[in-house]
């Protein structure tokens, strides 16, 4: 990819990413986190809202600057990854319009703030500046539970590949785990969320760019080298996919450490075109513009959802319900001159507590 052409791409995402954080009303899930938790996502909504008292851009500033620093993490990455610019430029378009990414970057949610972190360690790794590592290691530790399976997957390849330092250190973060209960909860019983886990990727990556970090995953087990990279994203989905086996799983406690795979994703695309002659290579090109042609699709329906939803026939089966039917709702009562609700709203009281409504006392 030629050099504007990512230029482009990067403005167009900066466009969509403020557009989204500014027009998308808040979500059931940032709505609970900004009043019933107390963790870092939660403070720094606080904080945005306190600096920029601007309707959502504020509860999401901190994040959309988050995104913003994983693609420049991901960009530099991916230059070390590539003997070729233009293949970064690719790599680094294709990770900015993944829907997973485009949404993580503009609502508030931990997996934009565990993303750049687990980039710039990889980053500096490849660096051998080793001596930084710790620290955001500590800061994974602390910020995000689920980042268990990151020091998993760091012992893993360390153990593999004989790095003393990254098994001793990996392994102390793991005892830690272990000592303070924390990591990702195991119960329940089986009830069946595995083709569940699909959908919830699909959504992240696209459906068919997923079916092909699939096959890229299991290819690069079998026969290609295996970077530190793939140990990240493949931990992330192998853990994934025996989890949910019996429970439900949370997307943005494996999306931070899977879409980094898109550079995996490219070299092995990359390698597979190397190999063949000139005149066998067309059917990978033409599927490659499939799948970018899908992943484009599924970017825009994230970019104009809220359009398709006021124009939908059945508004209530449309994905995004959750997030405007409160809106919808806060916007018909204040016009009422209302200034509480009746009824029970279990699941919307806290996007209405955003929006200035309570529940209505005799």
């Amino acid at each position: 990819m030629k050099k504007q052409y990512f230029l482009s791409i990067l403005f167009f995402y900066t466009i969509a990413v403020f557009y989204l954080a500014t027009t998308t009303p808040i979500s059931p899930h940032e709505a609970k986190i900004l009043y019933t938790s107390h963790d870092f996502v939660s403070l720094l909504m606080k904080w945005g809202k306190m600096l920029l008292p601007v309707d959502f851009l504020g509860l999401r500033i901190f994040f959309v600057f988050f995104g913003f620093l994983s693609v420049g993490f991901f960009h530099l990455l991916s230059q070390r990854y590539f003997s070729k610019a233009e293949d970064g430029y690719l790599a680094t378009s294709i990770f900015m319009l993944l829907p997973g990414i485009l949404t993580a970057s503009t609502l508030a949610n931990v997996s934009i703030i565990v993303l750049p972190l687990v980039l710039l360690f990889v980053l500096l790794y490849e660096k051998g500046y080793f001596f930084s590592l710790p620290l955001i290691m500590l800061a994974l530790f602390f910020i995000h539970e689920a980042s268990i399976i990151f020091f998993i997957a760091l012992l893993l390849y360390g153990s593999i590949h004989r790095d003393k330092k990254l098994t001793i250190s990996s392994s102390a973060f793991l005892i830690a785990f272990v000592f303070l209960s924390k990591g990702i909860e195991i119960g329940g019983r089986p009830t069946g969320h595995f083709v569940e886990i699909f959908g919830l990727y699909a959504a992240v990556f696209s459906p068919l760019l997923f079916f092909y970090f699939f096959y890229a995953m299991y290819r690069i087990l079998l026969r290609e080298k295996k970077t530190l990279l793939w140990y990240i994203s493949f931990t992330a989905l192998a853990f994934s996919l025996l989890l949910s086996i019996r429970q439900r799983i949370y997307i943005t406690d494996f999306a931070p450490y899977v879409t980094i795979s898109i550079i995996s994703m490219l070299d092995v695309f990359n390698r597979s075109i190397k190999v063949r002659l000139p005149e066998f290579r067309k059917r990978y090109k033409t599927g490659f513009k499939v799948v970018l042609f899908s992943l484009v699709v599924s970017t825009f329906v994230i970019l104009f959802h809220q359009w398709l939803f006021y124009k939908a026939k059945e508004p209530e089966k449309h994905f995004a319900k959750r997030i405007y039917i409160p809106y919808i709702l806060a916007n018909k009562l204040k016009s009422e001159g209302k200034d509480c609700y009746r009824g029970t709203y279990r699941r919307e009281r806290y996007q209405l507590r955003y929006y200035g409504l309570l529940p209505c006392f005799e």
